[in-house]
């Protein structure tokens, strides 16, 4: 494993003050599959020397990307984070570590194979600079997987018709007003047909997308055991993604101009 500190990397965000990020997973091994099994079925048939995993926190999803990249490069503008990361992929070949935000990736120009972004959108009311980076550093033909928070999902349509008012295309805020008022890390959820609108803009064609974490609900996750959780998922990710039901949506891109 390599590790690289950016100068350019700009402030460690809010996650250097919390606690081990992987606390977060415990209890979550239906969504973490979820998001397994969506980048494996986006990934099928592919292998590529250059994977780069923007956002990427402690590495979570590194082992995946692994099964189809000769090198995989971890980004993340918290060093805590990447700290972790040194130890929960200590065993990992072929990965490298750099210090860097989402918006000025340390790559020149198309030298990427592969791009994934997950779990990251929702801290970026504005994707732009983070899609222009992407689009940047992939080469010509390459492709990108990028996860977005749902801000259409089904629940909110239906509650959204129930009130007879349409939904809105602008990120939706989900932080509390005392959270705004100290300046908190932005969580937002994307209407889809904006951030389509804003990757095709970018110079990205949509070639796939999936609706994952389709039976993350309490009473589901108390009332089925994962393994059965996440068979039902694996069926309902591609149908569902037709009419963007769950609160998550993996776009695969295609960089065409």
């Amino acid at each position: 494993m390599t590790v690289i500190s950016d100068q350019s990397a700009q402030r460690a965000d809010q996650y250097d003050t919390h606690e081990d990020y992987r606390t977060y997973w415990y209890g979550r091994a239906y969504e973490h599959q979820a998001e397994v099994t969506a980048l494996r079925r986006l990934l099928r048939g592919t292998f590529v020397p250059h994977a780069v995993d923007v956002g990427g926190g402690y590495g979570r999803l590194v082992p995946t990307l692994g099964r189809y990249a000769e090198k995989v490069t971890l980004t993340d503008s918290s060093r805590k984070q990447l700290d972790t990361a040194k130890t929960h992929l200590a065993a990992e070949g072929g990965v490298e570590i750099r210090l860097a935000p989402a918006g000025t990736l340390p790559f020149d120009n198309a030298t990427a194979d592969l791009v994934s972004m997950v779990r990251v959108m929702h801290h970026l009311p504005d994707p732009t600079d983070a899609l222009k980076e992407i689009h940047r550093i992939l080469r010509h033909d390459g492709r990108a997987i990028i996860e977005v928070a749902n801000s259409a999902h089904a629940a909110n349509r239906l509650k959204a018709a129930l009130n007879r008012r349409p939904l809105s295309r602008n990120p939706i805020d989900l932080r509390s007003t005392t959270n705004r008022d100290r300046d908190s890390i932005p969580f937002v959820n994307h209407h889809p047909d904006t951030i389509t609108e804003h990757m095709q803009h970018t110079g990205f064609t949509v070639e796939r997308t999936l609706s994952v974490s389709n039976l993350r609900h309490p009473q589901l996750k108390r009332l089925l055991p994962t393994p059965a959780l996440n068979t039902l998922e694996k069926a309902l990710q591609a149908p569902l993604a037709r009419t963007a039901f769950g609160p998550s949506i993996f776009f695969l891109l295609r960089k065409t101009h």
